[in-house]
C-alpha cells in the first residue's frame, strides 16, 4: 500500500526500498560474522608417532635428488629429462613398480615437482617420500 500527498486516488508507482536495504544490511553483518568461524581455525597438535618399518617390497626404484640439483637414478646419475623415459621403460617391465623419492633439505621445490610430475606422467602410481626421521 502506497500513500500518496497528491490530490488525485492515483496509486503511487514507486518502489519503498528501505525495507531491502535493511534486510541487506543485516545478511552482509550476518555474512561478517559467520566467514571466519568457516575457515578451518582450530589449532591442533597432531600426535607423534614411533618410526613404522616399511612395507615389504620388491627392490623399490630410488630416485634421489642431491643438494645441488643432480638427478640419480638408483646410483647412476641421470639427466632430468631422461627420467620419464626411464622410469617409463622400467614400469614396462614390472606392473608393479614402486618408486621412492628422497631429495636433500636445500634443493629448490621446483626441482623436486619436476621429478614427482615426471613420476606421474610415467604412469607409477606406487609412490613414497622419504624422510630423514
Amino acid at each position: 500500500m502506497a500513500f500518496s500527498t497528491q490530490e488525485s486516488d492515483e496509486v503511487l508507482s514507486e518502489m519503498n526500498i528501505t525495507p531491502l536495504v535493511d534486510v541487506m544490511l543485516v545478511l552482509l553483518v550476518v555474512f561478517i560474522v559467520a566467514a571466519p568461524m568457516l575457515t578451518n581455525a582450530i589449532p591442533i597438535n597432531l600426535p607423534k608417532t614411533e618410526a613404522v618399518a616399511p612395507a615389504n617390497q620388491k627392490d623399490p626404484l630410488i630416485v634421489s635428488i642431491d643438494g645441488s640439483g643432480k638427478l640419480f637414478l638408483d646410483k647412476d646419475e641421470i639427466q632430468p629429462e631422461l627420467l620419464e623415459s626411464n622410469l617409463r621403460s622400467a614400469k614396462e617391465q614390472n606392473a608393479d613398480l614402486r618408486v621412492q623419492l628422497q631429495a636433500d633439505d636445500q634443493v629448490d621445490y621446483g626441482v623436486v615437482a619436476k621429478a614427482m610430475a615426471s613420476i606421474e606422467r610415467a604412469g607409477i602410481t606406487k609412490l613414497a617420500i622419504i624422510t630423514a626421521r
